[in-house]
């Protein structure tokens, strides 16, 4: 009997899904704040010394990464494309944004993310 409801097929296809959708949703709800405020952004990416038209592509980049990543890890049949977008923007973000000056919760919270997108990236398929 013991882990005989992990066994289960559905619940297990379910706890997939609604996994992928909780470690999704922080990437989610960042898009359109960034979307909606871009020049904002830029600004606010410029002000970490990377120059202004550059900190424009970059942004435009990271909003491809996010809807794209997110799209593709819920609910794309290559779960890991989503992942390596999500990482293409969690990783450089971290580090430009929270590395130096050290924020101790983003880093911390975005190493767990990181761990969880290498796990559904290396992971194979059942």
């Amino acid at each position: 009997m013991k882990n005989s409801i992990l066994k289960n097929k559905s619940i297990k296809s379910f706890l997939d899904f609604f996994s992928r959708l909780s470690i999704s949703a922080i990437f989610i709800s960042s898009i359109p704040s960034k979307i909606n405020d871009f020049e904002r952004t830029v600004e606010y990416i410029s002000s970490k010394g990377i120059p202004e038209p550059i900190s424009s592509v970059l942004l435009v980049g990271a909003i491809i990464c996010l809807i794209f990543g997110s799209g593709f890890f819920i609910f794309g049949e290559n779960q890991k494309i989503g992942s390596f977008f999500l990482l293409i923007f969690l990783i450089p973000t971290t580090i430009i944004f929270h590395v130096f000056p050290f924020h101790q919760r983003a880093v911390f919270m975005n190493l767990g993310l990181i761990g969880g997108l290498i796990i559904a990236a290396i992971r194979e398929p059942k």
